[in-house]
């Protein structure tokens, strides 16, 4: 629950931040990149899920980095007006991955990526 509140927050943050900092990532209206983000935010918590735990730090935010960009690539020039380059794309999972490395590096000290037994 923690880690969904994080991504919900952080990942349409990241993305907004990428559009001010990267001339090759606009959006004209400022629900397109909380939009991306969300989607952002769901994949990565699915994956988060699947994938994270202690042993994969550098894969699970290698494996964010590559959904990150794709995501973005696609589904921001879905929407009339935004303008997202792959490189923009690139720079911006770059930017999401090292955002995400802090999370999961939290997540895994905390222990709270331990699945409990069904």
């Amino acid at each position: 629950m923690t880690s969904l509140a994080l991504k919900i927050v952080m990942c349409p943050l990241g993305v907004i931040i990428a559009s001010w900092l990267f001339t090759n990532v606009q959006y004209s209206a400022y629900y397109q990149p909380i939009i991306v983000g969300l989607i952002l935010a769901g994949v990565g918590i699915v994956m988060e899920y699947m994938f994270l735990k202690k042993g994969t730090l550098w894969i699970s935010t290698l494996m964010d980095f590559i959904a990150s960009a794709i995501i973005v690539y696609f589904a921001s020039n879905l929407f009339a007006g935004a303008s997202v380059s792959f490189f923009g794309a690139i720079l911006t999972g770059i930017l999401l991955a090292a955002i995400e490395y802090f999370v999961h590096h939290w997540l895994i000290r905390s222990g709270k990526t331990q699945k409990s037994p069904a």
